[in-house]
């Protein structure tokens, strides 16, 4: 049979043409798996970045949780600061080791005998007045003898008592020989504020019961009123700021004193001043308070500032170097410590607070396993049970019982500290307390150092606690110059406070004298513990 004629030509191009068509299949299929495959990695890419979100929204969830935990507890909760005892070895229960625990022998403790319960007596220098139950003549016929007997003690209180004092100047005319007529005039008895309309004891009455009991002014205008007498508040807080500038001689007295000792406690706090030239009213300015100076001459003085910066405490602490000053972890204190040459120390209750927030965040209401907080505050708190132990020994006692027991527990905490804070995400309470532990510890352990010195700053803290207190009545100051006097008057009642002075006495007898003070020797007799002194010897 005859073939067509190109027969093999054109089976070679379809051929050609199949193959053809084959690889643009195949050219087309590979370009389909890449495109597939671009699509499955681009996929996978939002995959894992969704799943990256994700998680980074359950650790907020989980951290928005945890200070809801907080702001509950601190809402409905106890406020104490106090672990159960029984949490004392919960460190050695959760971390225990192969090494056998060793047995700490009983630390000495020179702590002074619980006080007896029931009522107290009342106090010997109170006056007493004497109520007779008298028989009658009928009763007490035929008696060979009568004599009283006390069957009981009852505490009175007068109220107070509006009245008006008439100062009456007694003036005698001499006539001399000439027929000259003169004129003598008896010496009246000074005022602190000359041609104010109140008393020195209103005066006294009012300083008090605005800063040692926290009434504000609108209150007291009240209560003169009440008691038949008129004065508005704007002249009670007249009073009060000219009082303040009377008594700057005597705080400056007391802030030399201060800086001669060799521990100085700091703290601050805010306070809300309405009229402050160049700020906003509800903006924040800060009361600055430091408590310090001889063991016998310790003093608590405020001061107002608008500002929380540095240069605050270069200027309190002026004069003071070569010494102690034991705050919080605010580093505004820095520079006044590089520039005075003064040790730092911290306060171990703002490192104890932290680790407490974070164990009262904790999920409630089922049995976990010691959390970090309280391990750290496990071995917090055998530091303070230490503490307690020695509270009334020397500073040579104290300082060998730190020493002794209270360095190797330090240790123990920061080899903890060192372990596991990177195992803690930061933004939690408890890596925030980890960090805060981390940040301040060279400062927190000066204290094992000298047995004068405390484990934490609670004692200026308890110092700027009643300004704290009183803030809530009054709420804010309205000028400067209130602020600054307010600052006087809470520095004179609280170290009289310190010195166990009952400060309505010692203020009304500083303003009395204060009229007649003209050297630094009749400011200094007004001084807290030379006033103390003058009263225990009459």
């Amino acid at each position: 049979m005859k073939l067509p004629p190109n027969t093999h030509k054109n089976k070679a191009f379809s051929d050609t043409d199949t193959m053809s068509r084959l690889q643009a299949m195949l050219s087309e299929k590979d370009g389909v798996i890449g495109e597939k495959e671009t699509l499955i990695a681009e996929q996978s890419d939002i995959i894992e970045k969704k799943s990256d979100v994700i998680d980074s929204l359950k650790k907020r969830v989980e951290l928005l949780e945890e200070y809801l935990r907080l702001s509950n507890s601190k809402r409905f909760g106890s406020s104490s600061e106090q672990t159960p005892p029984e949490q004392g070895n919960l460190f050695n229960e959760a971390e225990a080791t192969s090494e056998p625990e060793q047995t700490e022998p009983e630390l000495p403790t020179t702590s002074e005998p619980k006080a007896k319960t029931g009522r107290k007596p009342f106090a010997k220098n109170l006056p007493r007045t004497q109520v007779f139950a008298y028989l009658s003549d009928t009763e007490k016929e035929g008696a060979i003898n009568t004599f009283f007997v006390k069957v009981r003690e009852e505490l009175d209180i007068i109220p107070a008592k509006v009245q008006v004092l008439e100062y009456m100047q007694e003036k005698a005319v001499f006539k001399d020989e000439q027929g000259t007529t003169t004129m003598k005039a008896a010496e009246v008895i000074k005022h602190p504020v000359p041609k104010a309309m109140g008393s020195i004891n209103l005066m006294t009455y009012i300083i008090i019961a605005k800063y040692a009991d926290g009434m504000p002014l609108y209150r007291l205008e009240g209560i003169i009123e009440r008691y038949g007498g008129s004065i508005s508040r704007t002249t009670l807080a007249n009073y009060v700021i000219a009082l303040g500038k009377q008594i700057q001689p005597l705080i400056n007295l007391l802030r030399e004193t201060q800086h001669a000792g060799s521990l100085i406690m700091a703290d601050e706090t805010r306070i809300q001043v309405l009229k402050e030239p160049g700020l906003a009213p509800t903006g924040d300015k800060f009361m600055w308070v430091t408590l310090g100076g001889k063991a016998d001459q310790q003093s608590v003085l405020f001061d107002y500032d608008p500002s929380r910066a540095r240069h605050v405490p270069m200027r309190l602490l002026h004069g003071f170097t070569h010494g102690y000053l034991q705050t919080d972890g605010y580093a505004g204190y820095n520079e006044v410590c590089r520039k005075n040459q003064l040790i730092q120390l911290g306060c171990m209750d703002h490192a104890r607070r932290k680790f407490i927030e974070a164990q009262q965040s904790q999920p409630k209401g089922k049995k976990i396993k010691a959390s970090k907080a309280d391990m750290a505050l496990s071995l917090i708190n055998k530091l303070y049970g230490i503490e307690r132990t020695i509270k009334h020994a020397s500073n040579e006692k104290r300082l060998a019982v730190r020493q002794a027991k209270s360095m190797p527990i330090l240790n123990t905490l920061q080899a903890w500290l060192t372990a596991n804070k990177p195992r803690v995400a930061t933004d939690s309470l408890t890596g925030k307390a980890m960090t805060y532990l981390h940040n301040q510890w060279d400062k927190l352990t000066v204290y094992c150092t000298d047995g004068q010195l405390r484990i934490s700053n609670i004692m200026a803290e308890n110092a700027i606690r009643p300004f704290a207190v009183g803030r809530r009545a009054w709420l804010f100051a309205d000028t400067p110059a209130g602020a600054n006097a307010s600052a006087a008057h809470y520095s004179l009642i609280e170290t009289a406070r310190l010195h166990g002075i009952e400060p309505y006495a010692y203020l009304n007898t500083i303003f009395k004298a204060i009229p007649y003070a003209e050297t630094v020797e009749d400011f200094e007799a007004l001084l807290p513990w030379n006033y103390k002194r003058s009263i225990t010897t009459v």
